[in-house]
């Protein structure tokens, strides 16, 4: 079994070029295909890895191809597939020391590597989790429960005489809101502030919202800083962003689930200033360390308060034994059961390195970059924000309709700009179907823009440039040419 998989995986890694990044195919077909009823009697083997390989494969949007650049999604590797499959084998399951010694010690290992990344706290305490949005939940509720001056965790959200704020950027992730509203303090308790002209949080406008929540018998006790925005890649100025937490003795946590891995990239290690401030951290190794998912982080500056938020006291996980045997995952995370998420990483940076992983990052970046110099030259597309990372926001403007914006009066304006956001979503919907590359979107100033992320080491120079080519070769191959005589 073992060597006809592994076969599968390596025609797959070979193939994976040459293959549509998007299957074109309906949703009745695949339901066609899978809805089938319970099997009774088992069958062979092979005939599931045929099945794997002759629909499951060529029926699935491929994330590890060079020109997928939909969100923010790893492309994974053959090593760290090996990995994975290495510790499902294993099967540990990393609650404890005591239930896990050796999985547990390389999640350690390994969680103080990323530290020296981000040249962290030494002394701070982290974990593997699901994803960015677990490790955001997680830091969330730390802060609440670290700065609420009731007993929220015996007595529940009943016993704040005030309502709790936390403070993000208007382009923060949806996660913190969506935390927000588990943890009973409800999604309005988050005030969204303002951007400047880079998509970064404006710190004055920070300032204002706090003392304004003050004065109005609000309690402030958490603000999010972004490492890297999901929509722009934008980094936003961390060490006053730390300062302001400070002095309104907030909760400092840092959102790096996209960004903070870009440390490694000598180019970029300057956007992660003041990270050290912060009292949480989350981050994505499954993004831009490479690896397949699930494998998000969390990291607390100070342990014992993190501990005090999830620490449970029950007979049945009750450690006896020396300091090293008691530690255990469960009092820094919602969580209980969890996989040996930590062997993937390992592996990964014991086998490829720090420095040629920032290489790669490097690359990527690059690459963005090299999509706004294509399009800056160009007289059919425009930027719609600049490139911090990897992130690139653009959209496609026929050279007629650039001269019908220069003439136009307001009004005008934002009549060609509707026309253009219904232009730039059929153009996205199209290459979509296509196969040859692949973008998302994105709302920029109000105005549509096609979103791409390059997280791939597969990805080139000349895959950013095919990307455009692309683009173009659908708009005179479909209705949308229509848009170029407007």
């Amino acid at each position: 079994m073992g060597a006809e998989a592994i076969k599968l995986i390596a025609e797959y890694y070979e193939s994976i070029r040459d293959l549509p990044v998007y299957p074109n195919a309906a949703a009745q077909k695949l339901r066609e295909n899978l809805d089938e009823s319970l099997p009774i009697e088992g069958e062979d083997v092979s005939h599931l890895f045929e099945t794997f390989r002759d629909f499951i494969l060529p029926m699935s949007r491929h994330n590890g191809h060079p020109r997928f650049f939909g969100y923010v999604s790893s492309p994974g590797t053959a090593l760290t597939a090996f990995a994975d499959l290495l510790a499902s084998a294993l099967n540990a399951n990393v609650t404890s020391w005591r239930s896990a010694p050796a999985s547990t010690e390389i999640e350690r290992i390994t969680i103080g590597w990323i530290k020296q990344i981000l040249n962290y706290d030494k002394d701070a305490v982290g974990l593997f989790t699901s994803g960015g949005s677990m490790a955001n939940f997680a830091g969330l509720a730390a802060a609440l429960f670290s700065k609420a001056p009731a007993n929220l965790i015996d007595d529940g959200a009943r016993a704040l005489e005030k309502r709790m704020r936390v403070y993000m950027s208007e382009e923060g992730h949806f996660s913190i809101t969506k935390a927000a509203g588990l943890l009973g303090l409800g999604r309005s308790s988050v005030r969204a502030i303002r951007v400047n002209e880079r998509f970064q949080i404006d710190v004055e406008d920070l300032i204002q919202k706090i003392e304004e929540d003050l004065s109005g018998g609000y309690q402030p006790f958490c603000v999010v800083a972004n490492a890297g925005t999901v929509s722009t890649g934008a980094c936003d100025a961390l060490a006053e962003v730390a300062e302001v937490a400070e002095k309104y003795n907030l909760w400092f946590h840092v959102d790096a689930s996209y960004g903070g891995f870009a440390a490694l990239a000598p180019s970029a290690k300057h956007l992660f200033d003041g990270i050290a401030g912060a009292d949480s951290v989350s981050l994505d190794p499954h993004k831009w360390l490479y690896l397949p998912i699930d494998c998000g982080c969390v990291l607390y500056r100070d342990g014992a308060t993190a501990r005090a938020a999830y620490s449970h006291d029950a007979e049945y996980t009750r450690v006896v034994g020396d300091d090293i045997e008691e530690f255990a995952f469960w009092d820094y995370t919602p969580e209980l059961s969890r996989r040996f998420r930590a062997l993937k990483v390992w592996m990964m940076l014991k086998n490829v390195g720090a420095r040629h992983l920032g290489q790669a990052i490097e690359q990527n970046i690059n690459c963005a970059k090299h999509l706004a110099s294509l399009v800056d030259k160009s007289d059919d597309f425009e930027m719609l924000a600049p490139v911090e990372l990897s992130i690139f926001c653009f959209r496609y403007v026929p050279p007629s309709v650039r001269k019908g914006l220069e003439r136009a009066d307001s009004n005008g304006v934002e009549e060609i700009n509707r026309q253009l956001d219904t232009l730039n979503k059929g153009i996205m919907v199209e290459l979509q179907r296509d196969g040859s590359s692949y973008l998302s979107n994105a709302l920029i100033n109000g105005r549509f823009a096609l979103r791409g992320c390059v997280i791939n080491y597969r990805t080139t120079l000349q895959d950013i440039e095919v990307l455009l080519e692309d683009i173009r070769r659908v708009v005179k191959c479909t209705r949308l040419s229509a848009y170029e005589s407007d």
